[in-house]
C-alpha cells in the first residue's frame, strides 16, 4: 500500500489532484469536490460520508481507493435490524462445542483453563469491523448506512471514535493503523447528525451529459461511440421524467452493456423499449417510458 502522510510531511498522496490522479487511472471519474474529499479522508484519517440517489457511484468510489492505495477492501452491507455481533465478531459455537466434547473425553478437569480455551482467539468469528480494525491499512466500506437502526448508527459513531472495540473475554482490540472509511447513504431516511460530523460529506449528484458520457465510455469499451452516446442521451432523458427511480450512472452502465452484448452498435426505438428492463426497475416507470417519443429524444441530443 502507498505511504500517506499523516503530518503534512509525508509522501502519498500530496494533493487532491494526485488522488484524482489515481482514481481515474482506476477507471473512476471524480471532480474536484470529490478530490478534495478523499484527499482529507487519507491525510487525516477521517471517515468519508456519502450521500446520494442509488447508483451515482457511491459504493464504487471505495472499490476504486482500495485499487489507488491496493489496499483490501472490506464491505460491511448494513441491513434492518443489523447489530453489533453480525458486525464485527461472534464466537464459533459449534467448534467450541467439538473443543468442550473433546476435552470431556480426554478427562480435562480445569474448569478455569477449559473457559479459558473456549473464549481464545482461534475461536473468535472476527466480522467486517473487527477485520478492519486487524487488516493493516485497508478501506472499509459501510455500505447503506441509513438501513441501520439509532442503536447500530451510535455503536458505529463509538467505534470510529477510537477505532478500538472491546471484547470482554480478550480485551481491547485497538487497529494499528486505521482503515479509510468510506460510509454510504441512500437516504431513505436522514442519518444523525452526531455521525456525520465525525464524517467528512460529499453529495452525489447525478454527473451531467459530458461526465456520464466519459463513465460510460470508460466502464463498457465494448459499446461504440455512437451507441455510447445515444444510450447517455436516453439516460438522461429518463432521469427527467417523473419516475419510482430514475436510473442512475450504474444503470447507465448496464444499458450499455446490455446493447453491446446484442451486437448494436446504435440504438433506435424500438431497441431502446426491449431493452428498457436494463435500466428501468419498475412497472410503473417501463410504461411512463414505452409512452415517450424515444425516436425525437434521441433526435434531440448527443448529435
Amino acid at each position: 500500500m502507498r505511504p500517506i502522510a499523516r503530518d503534512g510531511h509525508g509522501t502519498w498522496p500530496a494533493g487532491p489532484g494526485e488522488v484524482r490522479a489515481r482514481l481515474e487511472e482506476g477507471g473512476y471519474l471524480v471532480d474536484d469536490g470529490l478530490a478534495v474529499a478523499c484527499f482529507l479522508a487519507l491525510r487525516l484519517r477521517r471517515p468519508i460520508f456519502c450521500e446520494g440517489d442509488a447508483g451515482v457511484g457511491k459504493t464504487a468510489l471505495a472499490a476504486a481507493l482500495a485499487g489507488a492505495l491496493d489496499a483490501p477492501l472490506i464491505r460491511l452491507q448494513c441491513y434492518e435490524g443489523i447489530d453489533a455481533s453480525q458486525a464485527l465478531y461472534d464466537w464459533d459455537f459449534p467448534r467450541q462445542l467439538l473443543h468442550l466434547r473433546a476435552a470431556e473425553a480426554t478427562g480435562a478437569t480445569d474448569a478455569d483453563r477449559l473457559e479459558g480455551e473456549l473464549y481464545g482467539r482461534r475461536f473468535l468469528i472476527a466480522r467486517p469491523l473487527l477485520r478492519a480494525l486487524e487488516t493493516d491499512s485497508c478501506v472499509l466500506l459501510v455500505d447503506e448506512i441509513d438501513r441501520a437502526d439509532d442503536e447500530f448508527e451510535a455503536f458505529l459513531l463509538e467505534l470510529l471514535s477510537e477505532y478500538a472495540v472491546t471484547v470482554p473475554e480478550l480485551g481491547t482490540l485497538r487497529a494499528q493503523s486505521p482503515p479509510v472509511v468510506v460510509l454510504t447513504s441512500n437516504r431513505t431516511r436522514e442519518v444523525h447528525d452526531a455521525l456525520k460530523r465525525r464524517c467528512l460529506y460529499h453529495w452525489f449528484d447525478h454527473p451531467g451529459f459530458a461526465r456520464e458520457l466519459a463513465i460510460v465510455r470508460g466502464r463498457v469499451p465494448a459499446a461504440s461511440a455512437r451507441l455510447a452516446e445515444q444510450v447517455t442521451v436516453l439516460a438522461q432523458a429518463l432521469r427527467a421524467q417523473d419516475l419510482v427511480k430514475p436510473p442512475g450512472v450504474a444503470e447507465t452502465i448496464d444499458w450499455a452493456q446490455a446493447l453491446a452484448a446484442l451486437g448494436a452498435t446504435e440504438v433506435d426505438a424500438e431497441l431502446a423499449v426491449a431493452t428498457l428492463g436494463s435500466v428501468l426497475k419498475y412497472r410503473e416507470d417501463l410504461e411512463r417510458a414505452r409512452g415517450l417519443d424515444l425516436t425525437a429524444l434521441l433526435a434531440t441530443g448527443g448529435a
